[in-house]
């Protein structure tokens, strides 16, 4: 059903990988969100911080990913993240699950028992708290360094940090 849900997703892309014992089980190619779930899971300010960590981290591994909320919003396309919205999130998680499982390979992150539990077997899951700890860097300070400038960030001007930003998201 292309289009119903985002283009490519459900496409069938898997890449097989490198290891042996694991040459025929294709790598995660399809993650499918829980938003409200990581929402409240995470320390974030608002629902666009979400998607913007979800659309860097899809576009990061080169796969594709949906993330879904609880009723209305604008959908939209953030390079390879469809941002759904619909009445009941669980629902259309678990239909994409069943569609995408045997064509590719599929993540769903959510700590929803029911969701998890109806996905299938074949279906990689996990809970939205240890997706947002594996996906946090690792804490880093910096060494003090004299005067301003001592990172790249600090150096960028606005104009090439907004040219960046955009090549981030794909617009």
């Amino acid at each position: 059903m292309p289009g119903a849900y985002g283009p490519d997703v459900g496409a069938g892309h898997a890449r097989p990988t490198s290891t042996r014992q694991d040459a025929l089980v294709p790598e995660t190619t399809l993650y499918l969100f829980d938003g409200y779930n990581l929402l409240n899971a995470g320390d974030f300010r608002d629902r666009g911080e979400l998607v913007d960590l979800l659309a860097s981290f899809v576009a990061g591994q080169g796969v594709r990913g949906v993330v879904v909320f609880d009723g209305v919003g604008e959908e939209r396309e953030i390079g390879p993240l469809a941002v759904r919205f619909v009445d009941h999130a669980d629902d259309l998680l678990e239909r994409l699950a069943a569609e995408n499982r045997s064509s590719e390979r599929v993540t769903v992150v959510s700590s929803d028992d029911a969701v998890r539990r109806v996905s299938g077997q074949e279906v990689r899951k996990l809970t939205s708290k240890g997706f947002l700890t594996d996906l946090a860097p690792p804490e880093h300070r910096e060494r003090e360094q004299r005067g301003s400038g001592s990172r790249v960030g600090d150096r960028l001007d606005d104009e090439t940090r907004e040219k960046l930003e955009r090549l981030r998201r794909g617009t």
